[in-house]
Parts: structure tokens; C-alpha cells; sequence
């Protein structure tokens, strides 16, 4: 299986480490909402960043079902799976580190792997 399928397991994957981080040092599982609701400093950025990951995962996992549908070359794909891997990963990281202008910048990456995709797919890359 090529790089870019593994990748979207990652990318699956990546939310639950951060939602592991936010609930790190013990959680009300009884009220897992409330106890989210009362998280401080880098356990509630956690929480944000799985939140955040959860949103990116869809895009990025249909960029590259289009992509292979379109019989993008496999390189390709796999060089942006991975671009947005490391991303995504960056984009956590400084979350946890409270860095907002690399989060952002990271964010921005990922995204831009993510429409080189889709680009690739309709064959204007």
C-alpha cells in the first residue's frame, strides 16, 4: 500500500494522541464534556489541536482519494501525504507550545498540501 493511504491512518489517528495529551493527569469520564470544559494552559491547547485535527482529516483523506482516482503519480501523492503529515504534526506541537504564528504558518502548509492535491487530481500541477 502506497505512503499517502498510510497517511490518512495517521492523520486518523493524530486526533486521538492530542485528545491522550488533553487528558492527561486524569479526567471526569463520567462528564467527559464539563471536565474539557474546565481544562487550563497546554492540556485545553491539546484539546483545541484535536478538535482542529478532526476537521482537517476529511479534506485532507477525500484530497487523496481524488488524487489516486485521478491517477496522480504516486510520488506525488506520497510527497504531499507527507508534507501535510509534518504539518499537522508542527501544527500540534504549537498548539502544546502556545506559538500561534508557526501554528498558523504550519496550518497554512498543511492546507496548501492539501489543495496540491486536488490540483495534481485536475491535472493543472
Amino acid at each position: 500500500m502506497q505512503f499517502a493511504f498510510w497517511a490518512v491512518l495517521i492523520a486518523a489517528v493524530l486526533p486521538l494522541l492530542f485528545a491522550a495529551l488533553s487528558k492527561s493527569g486524569g479526567m471526569n469520564n463520567h462528564a467527559p464534556r464539563a471536565a474539557q470544559a474546565a481544562l487550563t494552559g497546554w492540556r485545553l491547547r491539546a484539546h483545541w489541536a484535536q478538535q482542529n485535527s478532526w476537521e482537517a482529516f476529511p479534506v485532507f483523506a477525500a484530497a487523496v482519494v481524488v488524487a489516486f482516482l485521478n491517477l496522480v503519480p504516486q510520488g506525488k501523492m506520497d510527497a504531499a501525504a507527507a508534507v501535510f503529515l509534518l504539518a499537522r504534526v508542527a501544527y500540534g506541537a504549537c498548539y502544546l507550545a502556545d506559538k500561534p504564528g508557526l501554528r498558523s504558518l504550519s496550518w497554512l502548509v498543511g492546507y496548501a498540501a492539501v489543495i496540491y492535491l486536488f490540483l495534481a487530481s485536475a491535472h493543472l500541477l
